[in-house]
């Protein structure tokens, strides 16, 4: 495997002491990654961390990958990912925080220069950067996550990592759901000793693994005078993006289950018209709001699941929450699920509920 290589900006002496101690401070500041191997070598891409990614990171024991949603606001979800570790009583100096931010189009202002630009929703399903400088191949943004685990996968930089968990909620969560089932690199990660999994909150649709969806209190194929392209991609297996190559459902789907994936969703997450929903007819065929959407996929999974012997991915409710990532990560269950079962959530957490087929 070819080392990844990184490189910085030049940090302000706050983020210098801000990296030193683990924690975050009011206005953090974006780290300048070089990613990519092979075809897709020699990009640059922003980050939000808590250590300084161009060095050897010998005590870090896990990282945690957290997803901004449609607002591309990194620094926002890193944010609030250091207080919930501040918070955890888990030692910082053996967490790092990753937040990576997704230059849109409409982010010029930010100082993302020389930097694969997405449109404003396509970095969310794994289209390719529209412009900006990337690789002649094409970039995609599920490749991005690619190199990012690659780097963490490095012996040489980080002895001692365990465990990478990336996570993402609303539009990240819609990338991060996508990314655990076409990524290619889950099972060459978990060779080298690593765990790996994925936590889904709240994304406004699901991939579908057949042409199904949720009918009265089973599954059919849906209605393509309704909705001629219901099953394409971004919640089909038709007209897939390039980076997921030549796919097959029920392949897809069988290695998917063997993969680490833990749904989260809020079950005030109910509104019908919230303003960055997906409201288009494919997203619509899914149900109508974001709770009802992850019902309706868990219950298509365990259908699908018990058709081909498999088990089923892990499933929780959140209790009173709605479209708000830091309550759904500062849940009880979402401490737990970043910081591990010693990771201690606030007095006035929300509660969580394990769904169960």
């Amino acid at each position: 495997m070819n080392i990844i290589k990184t490189s910085l900006i030049t940090l302000s002496t706050s983020m210098l002491l801000m990296c030193s101690s683990g924690f975050a401070g009011d206005a953090p500041h974006w780290q300048r990654l070089h990613l990519g191997s092979g075809t897709n070598a020699g990009y640059d891409f922003p980050v939000y961390a808590n250590r300084d990614l161009g060095q050897s990171l010998p005590s870090i024991k896990e990282v945690i990958i957290i997803q901004h949603g449609i607002q591309r606001n990194g620094d926002d979800y890193y944010t609030s990912a250091m207080e919930l570790l501040k918070d955890s009583g888990r030692n910082p100096d053996e967490i790092l925080i990753i937040a990576p931010n997704f230059p849109g189009v409409p982010d010029k202002t930010k100082g993302f220069d020389n930097m694969p630009v997405w449109s404003v929703q396509g970095w969310t399903g794994g289209e390719n950067a529209v412009s900006g400088v990337y690789p002649a191949s094409g970039l995609s943004s599920l490749t991005v996550l690619d190199d990012i685990l690659l780097m963490l996968s490095d012996k040489a930089r980080y002895p001692s990592l365990q465990k990478i968990t990336v996570a993402g909620h609303s539009g990240g969560g819609q990338l991060v759901h996508r990314y655990a089932v076409l990524n290619h690199v889950d099972e060459k990660i978990r060779k080298t000793g690593l765990d790996l999994k994925y936590v889904i909150a709240n994304p406004s649709s699901y991939l579908n693994f057949t042409a199904e969806r949720p009918k009265d209190n089973g599954f059919a194929v849906y209605d393509q005078t309704v909705c001629p392209g219901y099953d394409d991609y971004r919640y089909g297996m038709q007209h897939m993006v390039p980076y997921a190559g030549i796919v097959d459902g029920d392949d897809l789907f069988r290695r998917y289950l063997q993969r680490q994936v833990i749904y989260l969703a809020g079950t005030a997450d109910n509104d019908p018209n919230h303003r960055v929903l997906d409201k288009s007819c494919g997203a619509e065929a899914e149900g109508p709001t974001r709770i009802s959407r992850a019902r309706g996929y868990w219950k298509y999974e365990h259908y699908r699941a018990g058709e081909l012997s498999l088990h089923m991915h892990q499933r929780y409710e959140v209790i009173g929450v709605g479209h708000n990532q830091g309550q759904m990560f500062g849940s009880q269950c979402g401490v737990r699920l970043l910081f591990g079962a010693n990771g201690n959530a606030s007095t006035n957490a929300a509660v969580c509920n394990a769904i169960t087929p």
